[in-house]
């Protein structure tokens, strides 16, 4: 039976190079497959899944007009797919996450989605609270803070390394602007900042 899974993480964790290897593994198999990734995040070339690691997928494009319903729905009448991957889940709109469960329930297919849980603020992403809700499946991927401790906090960060805790939701930005912090270290880093 088809479920829709919400596996999220702090920055760092490797989540899009998870995404790829369990990708991979349909695909090794001769298994189709159908990836996805927010067309916001253009820190790398082209229509593509990217990791930190230099790892790669082709991947349909997806923004808040996109239906992902009817993208699957119209692949799969052209070769049935196996599992849909979706990456920087955080950037779904509320619809998006259900239609992102019709390809599950209607389509009998399963949905694996990857993303942040919380923004630079610890502030819920619309997106991953939808998944929170109403995911058959969350699972917790995880990183470490510079003390060790697992972090589940997202530090965004000026040019000079400074905690920066005012600004738009969305900032799209890798290392350079953003650290994986445990929750004492990020409110510590936050508090320094005022």
């Amino acid at each position: 039976m088809a479920k829709l899974y919400f596996n999220y993480a702090a920055m760092n964790a490797g989540k899009s190079t998870t995404l790829l290897q369990a990708s991979f593994n349909y695909r090794e198999r001769g298994m189709h497959t159908i990836e996805f990734t927010a067309k916001i995040d253009n820190r790398y070339d082209g229509a593509a899944i990217t990791s930190r690691i230099g790892l790669s997928k082709d991947a349909h494009l997806f923004d808040s007009h996109t239906n992902l319903y009817e993208v699957v729905a119209a692949e799969c009448a052209r070769n049935n797919a196996a599992c849909v991957f979706l990456d920087e889940a955080q950037f779904l709109n509320a619809d998006q996450v259900l239609q992102l469960a019709r390809i599950v329930d209607q389509l009998n297919i399963p949905v694996i989605c990857y993303g942040l849980r919380t923004d630079f603020r610890g502030e819920l992403f619309d997106g991953s609270a939808r998944l929170l809700a109403l995911a058959d499946e969350v699972r917790e991927l995880k990183t470490i803070c510079r003390c060790g401790r697992k972090a589940i906090m997202n530090l965004r960060i000026d040019a000079d390394g400074n905690a920066v805790t005012a600004g738009e939701k969305i900032e799209i930005g890798g290392n350079d602007r953003y650290i994986p912090l445990c929750r004492r270290h990020f409110f510590e880093a936050h508090k320094k900042a005022e």
